[in-house]
């Protein structure tokens, strides 16, 4: 196995070496910045360094899942706002806002909605009941090898869209950062993800997803201070000079295009409130802790660092409109007929050279690196538990493989998917990574949170009700998202779409809960009636802990 790595490390510093620079919109080479590069290099050497000290201490499944349950209840909150705090958040929301104003606002509004269900419906009974994998508490009273199957297809489903959006994000990032071919960047982050994964697991992740939280959490608001104070940090004088340029005017701090269509505006909604609540790898955070409390204190401060930065990058996306929109340097947008056009994933580094030059470029870009490569990492790691843990050693292996074994499985898998993110990366490389979540949230909302919740709540369920209710959920939400505009027009190129609206989570959720009600109630095998009765020992767990005989967990 660390053959294959340093292999891996090779081909990856290869493809750096060989590449040609890219273009810019003119056709010109882009100028190499030496400030970004520094800094990127230094943070990929600390966080191999980390990755080497994790590697040393990870020797069980325990360790290599959920860093040995040993990380306390802030650290985890920071490790969840990193993981939260994707390229969606630093690049695709700050371009929005940049775009479309207001409606930005509102994606960030239902993002951040999700964390009370987490905290007041989900935490303790999240902890209390699982191991390393969601699909321990949905299978908890259920049949272990039928409902792990279903509840790991439909967390790889989920890991599979958000791994696009952050490897779209990379890529562009790096090609900013180095003048690389587009290709040979995604490969590039490809290939560096699989080795932090593979090598120091879920404790790597964690202290990776630490620093790099801290770091974008200063950088941003930076960003944002030396942008602010050209406006004398004034609120009011920011949008009267932004509305006096925008193409959106007086519109722009009103509710626009995303309300427009209520049925889409309520399927967003839907899908990045109730999404969170089935991320596999924000999930996979709360089994790092060691006690309930602890899971209830991470969603705390969880929610706070998210919800500031929010508010960071929203203020940093109308700074952007008067400072980078006007300034002809910046090609992803500008002025025409004196109105503000425009805008890509890049907005958020093109105000960071505006405002600072290029010495706080470097440090943002290495910063939005780190980002993504952390949450790809959280989600690689997330994705080979489902497939290691799940699906070979409880299903095929029925409880017999050994740890080492186990461990071995989930790095193979952590290479395929990178592998497999590398290829998507490239076929969705012009979508909006902000959009590009929003599916994954939708495609999360309607896959595992149904199941995941009525397991939880409801004494009613039973295996073929779960079974029912999550396959509906995720096959009706990916066929909702391939037959959309966004993908069977956009990326397949036909000519109209299957399906008239662009977000699942309002049509595919009521299909997982109507599915799991209906063969539930209509399931009176012996088989249920135990499963049933089994809900009594499994809440008692939820609440304390322990099992209704008193067994520790």
């Amino acid at each position: 196995m660390h053959r294959l790595i340093t292999a891996l490390t090779l081909l990856a510093a290869s493809g750096m070496a060989l590449a040609g620079p890219a273009m810019d919109a003119s056709g010109a080479k882009q100028a190499t910045n030496w400030h970004a590069i520094i800094m990127f290099l230094i943070f990929v050497a600390m966080t191999m360094g980390i990755t080497y000290w994790a590697a040393g201490r990870t020797k069980s499944t325990a360790d290599f899942y959920t860093a040995g349950g040993g990380i306390t209840g802030f650290q985890n909150g920071l490790a969840i706002a990193g993981d939260y705090m994707s390229a969606a958040t630093l690049l695709g929301l700050t371009a929005m806002a940049y775009t479309s104003g207001y409606d930005a606002y509102i994606y960030m509004l239902a993002f951040f909605a999700g964390w009370p269900i987490i905290l007041f419906l989900m935490a303790e009974r999240l902890r209390n009941l699982g191991r390393f994998t969601f699909a321990d508490i949905t299978s908890y009273r259920l049949d272990q090898g039928k409902v792990r199957t279903m509840a790991a297809i439909s967390s790889l489903v989920v890991v599979v869209f958000y791994l696009i959006a952050q490897m779209v994000g990379a890529g562009q990032l790096i090609k900013l950062l180095f003048g690389l071919d587009y290709n040979i960047a995604i490969f590039v982050v490809g290939i560096l993800m699989m080795v932090y994964v593979t090598l120091g697991g879920m404790v790597a992740t964690t202290w990776v997803q630490i620093i790099k939280a801290c770091m974008l959490l200063f950088g941003g608001t930076l960003t944002l201070l030396l942008a602010y104070w050209q406006f004398g940090f004034s609120l009011t004088t920011l949008l009267e000079k932004v509305e006096a340029v925008h193409k959106l005017g007086p519109k722009l701090m009103a509710p626009g295009s995303l309300l427009a269509d209520p049925i889409t505006a309520i399927s967003l909604g839907l899908g990045l409130m109730f999404g969170t609540a089935g991320l596999p790898h924000i999930l996979m955070r709360f089994f790092t802790v060691g006690n309930a409390k602890e899971a209830r204190k991470s969603v705390l401060y969880a929610s706070g660092f998210v919800g500031f930065f929010f508010n960071v990058i929203f203020l940093m996306g109308l700074c952007a409109v008067i400072i980078v929109g006007q300034n002809p340097e910046f090609f992803e947008g500008g002025v025409v007929g004196g109105k503000i056009i425009g805008g890509g994933n890049m907005v958020a580094m093109h105000l960071a050279k505006a405002v600072g030059g290029n010495m706080l470029l470097g440090f943002l870009a290495a910063v939005a690196f780190a980002t993504i490569l952390a949450v790809v990492s959280g989600l690689a790691l997330a994705g080979a538990s489902a497939i290691s843990h799940d699906i070979y050693a409880r299903v095929i292996r029925k409880g017999q493989a050994t740890e080492k074994e186990e461990i071995r499985v989930s790095r193979f898998a952590t290479i395929g998917l990178g592998m497999l993110a590398i290829v998507l990366g490239i076929l969705f490389e012009k979508m909006n990574i902000a959009f590009m979540v929003g599916l994954a949230f939708g495609v999360a909302a309607a896959a595992n949170f149904p199941v995941l919740i009525l397991s939880m709540y409801w004494k009613g369920l039973t295996t073929r009700g779960a079974l029912w209710g999550g396959y509906g959920g995720v096959i009706s939400a990916v066929l909702f998202v391939l037959f959309s505009k966004s993908v069977w027009v956009d990326v397949l190129g036909n000519k109209a779409a299957l399906f008239p609206y662009t977000q699942p989570a309002l049509f595919a959720m009521p299909i997982a809960f109507i599915f799991a009600y209906i063969f539930s109630k209509s399931d009176t095998g012996p088989r249920s009636k135990l499963e049933k009765e089994a809900f009594e020992d499994q809440y008692v767990r939820a609440q304390t802990g322990f099992g209704a005989s008193g067994a520790s967990h």
